[in-house]
């Protein structure tokens, strides 16, 4: 459970420096204490042998394992200079731009929230994302620690508060109507929205639940607190499609009969049989390589350990 940052002062030394482009000097909200946070992209980094590449992602939509932080870094700097806490709907996240907006469902309830990404991480390999205290509340897995999850970035919404971080102006209003800072919330008494009406389907597959639908875009709420745009506590029941629960291990997806059976062979000789199956990307057509399904979260990870530790580094945990 967490975020693992135990580890963060060890690996942030060997690899995290690398994450300094692409940012602007912080809005200053007191004396010296640092808002808004400041607009951040990063270069590529290394964590335990594995690569990551922060980008601009507006089209992504990943499933795997969430994770959540919670009192141990409560009021200390985020990534992206920002004051963590714990009870405001934000996360860690290894290579999406930050600040940005995305939609974490979790797949064995189907709650979903909106949630703000103003910091790097989980370092754990096995997960997609690490949830505050908050988010994890609202999703239902503050007490199992873990959550199987889907994660799509909300592309304007991105777009528009990145805008205002990089010039260093206070984020836009993106809820209708102009009210003070959302609080928390008990949990008995979640607000709770349906889902929007006239689902559309992205145009690029998912890592794990392939072109399911996919809300259109909804006026976030929320409200501006000293220069960011905060997320409101707002929990929406969405849709999970039956069947699509099961772990993998997917190491990747490969155009060429080669790379397959290289990949086939590297996990033959570690005792693990994969799973090869077709799936579109655009106009392509790739063979997915994958291990499972995994009857737990557990059991997921020690094999992604095993895998990454015999060379193959992009292997990571899917949900389908």
């Amino acid at each position: 459970m967490g975020r693992w940052r135990r580890l963060r002062g060890a690996m942030v030394l060997a690899g995290v420096a690398a994450l300094a482009a692409c940012a602007q000097a912080p809005t200053v909200g007191g004396p010296g204490l640092p808002t808004s946070g400041i607009y951040k992209v990063g270069k590529p980094y290394q964590i335990n042998g594995v690569w990551y590449y922060p980008a601009e992602d507006f089209a992504y939509d990943e499933t795997g394992v969430a994770s959540w932080y919670g009192p141990g870094f409560h009021a200390k700097t985020t990534a992206n200079g920002e004051l963590y806490d714990q009870n405001e709907l934000t996360a860690a996240h290894r290579t999406l731009p930050m600040p940005s907006l995305v939609r974490v469902t979790n797949l064995d309830n189907g709650r979903s929230v909106v949630v703000r990404v103003n910091d790097r991480g989980p370092y754990a390999n096995g997960r997609v994302i690490d949830m505050s205290r908050r988010g994890a509340q609202l999703l239902g897995f503050e007490g199992n620690g873990t959550a199987k999850v889907r994660v799509q970035i909300l592309a304007e919404e991105t777009r528009a508060i990145a805008a205002a971080a990089r010039q260093g102006t206070p984020a836009p209003i993106l809820a209708e109507t102009d009210g003070p800072a959302p609080k928390p919330v008990p949990r008995s008494r979640i607000e709770v929205a349906g889902p929007a009406a006239g689902p559309t389907t992205n145009k690029e597959p998912s890592a794990g639940i392939v072109g399911k639908p996919v809300p259109p875009p909804t006026t976030v709420a929320g409200a501006v607190v000293e220069g960011r745009f905060v997320p409101a506590p707002v929990v929406a029941q969405m849709p999970v499609p039956a069947g699509h629960e099961n772990l993998f291990v997917q190491i990747g997806a490969f155009g060429s009969a080669e790379n397959v059976a290289r990949v086939r062979a590297r996990l033959a000789a570690i005792g693990q049989p994969a799973a090869v199956t077709a799936t579109r990307t655009g106009k392509q057509t790739l063979q997915r390589v994958r291990v499972g399904p995994l009857e737990s979260v557990d059991r997921a990870d020690a094999v992604l350990t095993q895998i990454i530790q015999a060379g193959l580094t992009e292997a990571k945990i899917v949900v389908d």
